[in-house]
């Protein structure tokens, strides 16, 4: 099977275990999204509150540190074109980073497991990449609903 995430480290040690929940969320992401025959890919840095904060000033105008930060390389109609041709050229679907401090004190605020959390930052980050948003209710709705999906799937739910 296709790697279909290129997992980078900033500031943190490399762990076995983030990528294991990494890998089997983004799997479950590219085969409900029917990417599964691109040549397609993510990449994902896992990092700390400081280096997210400096990605979020420079790419967003936000001096603050966040929990996930999404950089897609296609608009929403982009993907479904390379869908249709069957884009057979490796490529990165986007970027994701993830501060894994505060996935930690997510999961411990929101009383659920790290796992939970991590996967949940994935999906999400995942999502944006796919050009979803959560600016607006109805866009917040669709959103929700494809996170839950792929979550329910994997059988990673809330409170876990």
């Amino acid at each position: 099977m296709e790697q279909h995430a290129e997992i980078q480290y900033e500031g943190i040690a490399e762990n076995l275990e983030y990528e294991q929940i990494i890998n089997k969320v983004v799997d479950a992401c590219f085969e409900n999204e029917k990417l599964n025959g691109l040549k397609l890919y993510i990449s994902i840095t896992l990092t700390v509150p400081q280096v997210i904060q400096e990605i979020n000033k420079k790419y967003r105008q936000i001096d603050k540190a966040t929990d996930v930060l999404s950089f897609p390389m296609f608009q929403r109609e982009e993907i479904e074109i390379l869908l249709k041709q069957n884009y057979q050229v490796e490529d990165v679907l986007g970027d994701i980073v993830i501060s894994i401090p505060k996935v930690k004190e997510q999961a411990e605020e929101y009383g659920h497991s790290f796992e939970r959390e991590l996967a949940y930052m994935v999906v999400h980050g995942f999502y944006h990449l796919m050009g979803y948003d959560h600016m607006v209710e109805e866009d917040k709705k669709q959103m929700r609903a494809k996170e839950d999906e792929i979550l329910n799937k994997l059988h990673i739910t809330r409170g876990e």
